[in-house]
């Protein structure tokens, strides 16, 4: 595919559909299009544009099920197939997870949810990731459905990572330009005293690459910082007090307040976004209400992300293109 810069006029007009903007850089509701019936090829090529131009885009009120929620991200590529879902995932349906299954990962190690959470996400921006970003192929993109939600409380806020690179200087560009980091699943967990079972857990099952610290987008030919709190390790070739700082301000420029759109969730609302060029922050207010929150997920399959130099990214451990 050619690649080039997405712009607002890039998003193909249909009849009947309105692709609304709902910030300066990010984010943009799509009206007029019922994702569980037929969609023409117009359709899906205005969708597939509006996500490379606004990197994630939302749609209310929809009635999907699994079935045709995996046959609406058939449309923009292939669905991973996951190997390790929770219980809570629906059977017949591998490329389905819900996240619910989040809520038993601490009791499987020996925690209450809160506390697991809270070892993984002990600063500000340790909760902003991309999906699966330690691998050596992350998804290309994420289509996330609403089943239920609380009443009040539970966005999910999203930054756009090209923005981001292109609101750093000039001179900073050209130095982060080069650079490579460390992705490793499980970067910055902060043990239990003792014995920790989810510890041992991330020991046995690492999965760890080394990326492009500025990414091009393999659709659009931006440049996108890629950096991400849950899995960012190390800036290579630099003193880890260099990475520790370098990695601190890269961060709190990708979400900078101008990059970023927060969602209120509705049942039935859908959120469509570029996994290549976002990074997203899942809730941390809602657990203290008591109300549910049941969202369902489908990834599409990525590509082996590509630096300004042209180098691919490398894997280090428990990660092969194409296999999960």
């Amino acid at each position: 595919m050619t690649t080039h810069r997405a712009t607002e006029n890039d998003t193909p007009e249909v009849e009947g559909v309105e692709v609304r903007p709902v910030a300066g850089h990010i984010g943009a509701e799509i009206e007029g299009v019922d994702l569980a019936g037929p969609l023409d090829d117009a359709v899906v090529a205005l969708i597939r544009a509006a996500v490379l131009r606004w990197k994630v885009v939302f749609f209310r009120g929809q009635r999907l099920d699994h079935t045709a929620h995996v046959a609406f991200a058939r449309r923009f590529g292939e669905p991973v197939v996951l190997r390790r879902r929770g219980s809570a995932s629906p059977d017949g349906f591998p490329e389905v997870e819900t996240t619910a299954d989040r809520l038993e990962l601490g009791g499987r190690y020996g925690m209450e949810h809160d506390e697991w959470l809270r070892r993984r996400r002990h600063s500000l921006l340790r909760g902003w990731h991309c999906d699966h970003g330690a691998r050596i192929d992350p998804p290309a993109a994420t289509v996330l459905r609403a089943e239920t939600v609380p009443p009040y409380g539970g966005d999910t806020t999203w930054a756009n990572l090209a923005a981001a690179y292109a609101g750093l200087s000039a001179p900073v560009r050209a130095f982060v330009d080069g650079l490579r980091a460390e992705h490793r699943l499980g970067v910055g967990y902060q043990p239990r005293p003792g014995d920790d079972a989810y510890l041992r857990h991330l020991l046995d099952h690492q999965v760890a690459s080394v990326h492009p610290l500025v990414r091009v987008h393999p659709e659009t030919g931006e440049r996108v910082l890629s950096v991400n709190g849950y899995y960012l390790e190390q800036i290579e070739d630099v003193s880890r007090p260099e990475s520790a700082a370098l990695l601190e301000m890269l961060l709190e420029q990708a979400v900078r307040p101008e990059y970023t759109v927060r969602f209120r969730w509705e049942p039935g609302s859908v959120a469509f976004w570029d996994n290549r060029a976002t990074i997203h922050l899942a809730p941390s207010d809602n657990a203290h209400l008591g109300h549910p929150r049941i969202m369902h997920r489908v990834m599409l399959a990525g590509d082996v992300p590509v630096g300004v130099d042209g180098r691919t990214s490398r894997a280090l451990t428990g990660t092969e293109p194409g296999r999960w």
